[in-house]
């Protein structure tokens, strides 16, 4: 019977196999390290031919097993990019990985696998924001709305002394370490009405995720925040509850939003992105190769998830429309200059030199 490393059935038998063997080493076998070694392989070799598993010693044991964590389920840019990943280290090192998918939170939400990365249990994720809320808040320029106009903007961002002080920070307090952003589709909004400029918000009942911060601005803007909890948006728009909500196009494309919403406003206001990181305790354990070539597959999904993503956004948009939606394209600025007082509050109570890297480029 063949042996499939991809299959996880089959890593647990290995597992077993492994433990039967080690328990079957000498019991002085730490004052021979090298005849304990031998003598393990030889057995795990002798328990794996009697069952009649065809699988190369070495290569068994040197294979490295990567779970790598998602919020999201399967099917979006998030799955495409982890499957990427996957393919590119069997591509360069055949048998060598086992990566291992763990999509729609399965081992936990954000927070909690922060925490397992935290004590090497996990080894990779990619994850949204709350590593930057959690870690390093006070250089989180990413999170206040109508800072970044562009990706590239947010990258300059996690390029300047404030973004590496906060991979730093988050690597010293979270024990992970940093490989970069995976873009997203920008936050746009929707609407019951035609929103071109602030003044159009004045009085608009506007749902908003509970992020103080975000609060901040859209108030400052004009709009009458609501706070409706996420699987009850269209329900709340529906019977007018809210006027409209502010999200990524998915949002609206997977909700129907077009039932109960006339309008997508594309004020880009928020460049959300998801970030590769790792857990600093398992990857000091690796070999410097192995560092490499995991690194090399991280830039090459993460770049891959960036355009699959791009792509989707484009079919939500021209979906959104075919379904009667209008399309907005706003004074972008001028609603970023209706919230620059509530945007300088924010950015004055970060840590110095934070407004200067994060504005510094958008004047």
């Amino acid at each position: 019977m063949n042996v499939d490393l991809s299959k996880p059935s089959d890593c647990y038998k290995i597992d077993i196999l492994r433990r039967a063997a080690c328990q079957r080493q000498p019991a002085n076998h730490q004052n021979d390290k090298n005849r304990g070694d031998t003598l393990m392989r030889k057995t795990l070799i002798a328990t794996l031919a009697s069952l009649g598993l065809a699988v190369a010693p070495l290569a068994l044991a040197s294979t490295i097993e990567i779970q790598v964590n998602n919020t999201m389920s399967e099917g979006g840019s998030e799955s495409a990019a982890v499957e990427r990943f996957a393919e590119y280290l069997e591509e360069q090192a055949p048998g060598r990985f086992n990566v291992r998918p763990f999509l729609a939170g399965s081992l936990g939400g954000e927070n909690a696998v922060l925490e397992l990365l935290n004590l090497g249990q996990t080894q990779l994720s990619i994850t949204g924001g709350n590593w930057r809320q959690q870690y390093a808040p006070e250089y989180d320029a990413i999170t206040v709305p109508f800072v970044f106009a562009t990706w590239d903007e947010v990258d300059a961002f996690m390029e300047s002394p404030s973004g590496q002080a906060l991979v730093e920070i988050a690597e010293e307090k979270g024990g992970i370490k940093y490989f970069g952003t995976q873009h997203r589709g920008p936050r746009h909004m929707t609407a019951n009405k035609a929103i071109h400029s602030p003044e159009d918000l004045q009085g608009f009942r506007m749902r908003l995720p509970s992020l103080p911060v975000w609060l901040q601005v859209w108030e400052e803007i004009g709009a009458t925040v609501v706070n409706v909890p996420a699987p009850e948006i269209y329900l709340a728009m529906q019977t007018r509850q809210v006027d409209g909500h502010e999200n990524s196009l998915s949002s609206p494309y997977t909700r129907r939003l077009w039932e109960v919403q006339d309008h997508i406003i594309l004020t880009s206001h928020v460049q959300f992105p998801w970030n590769w990181v790792a857990s600093k305790r398992w990857w000091d354990r690796l070999e410097a190769e192995d560092q490499a070539l995991i690194a090399e597959a991280i830039e090459v999904a993460r770049l891959h998830g960036t355009e699959v993503e791009r792509e989707l956004d484009e079919y939500y948009l021209e979906q959104l429309e075919a379904n009667g939606m209008t399309i907005i394209e706003p004074d972008v600025e001028a609603f970023r200059e209706a919230a620059m007082p509530a945007i300088e509050r924010i950015l004055a109570e970060m840590a110095d030199g934070v407004m200067d890297d994060a504005l510094g480029g958008n004047d």
